[in-house]
């Protein structure tokens, strides 16, 4: 998935179709150790190219293998992510663009391989879940449980909800005090 600006040109003030399958398996697994594999990557979307730049609209798929945060067992997590790219033609044209988020073409070449790995890497989430770690019970003993964040805000309030015996008097005393 690679250009050479002189390429691009025979696209300018037009757009081109994107239609390709690519393998970043080993790249991915390199740049972070809890990947443990990915299927093939189908990248659609299309290319504007105009007089300083070229716009992909681009839509990845694909598969990451990660580990269960709970059980460490394989995971098959999907991605399926959209992006709107934008590669400058000269890098001279950098100093107008410094608001923006773009990429600059090296050595008069556009390369999207970089740019998805990246893409990819910020769409993986901090923990992954197996179907059967997310129905299994959570670990507990007599004195200590294992909450998920949902059980603890439920716990949390009906805790709000229980006065303290000793200190059901005091409340009173307040209540009385405010109407005052």
């Amino acid at each position: 998935m690679k250009w050479s600006t002189i390429q691009l040109q025979k696209f300018r003030g037009k757009s081109f179709d994107i239609d390709e399958s690519v393998d970043i398996t080993k790249d991915l697994m390199e740049m972070d150790s809890e990947i443990r594999g990915a299927s093939l990557f189908q990248v659609t979307g299309n290319g504007n190219v105009s007089r300083d730049r070229v716009t992909f609209d681009l839509h990845i798929e694909g598969k990451l293998v990660l580990p269960c945060a709970r059980t460490l067992a394989d995971v098959d997590y999907p991605i399926d992510l959209k992006s709107t790219e934008t590669f400058l033609l000269e890098p001279s044209e950098y100093e107008g663009a410094e608001d923006e988020e773009v990429h600059i073409a090296e050595n008069e070449v556009i390369d999207l391989i970089p740019v998805m790995k990246e893409l990819i890497l910020l769409d993986i989430p901090m923990q992954v879940f197996s179907e059967e770690a997310k129905k299994a019970e959570l670990p507990h003993t007599e004195n200590w449980q294992v909450l998920t964040e949902d059980q603890y805000l439920e716990m949390g309030q009906q805790a709000e909800k229980k006065v303290d015996p000793r200190l059901a008097g005091l409340a009173k005393f307040f209540e009385q005090d405010s109407e005052k």
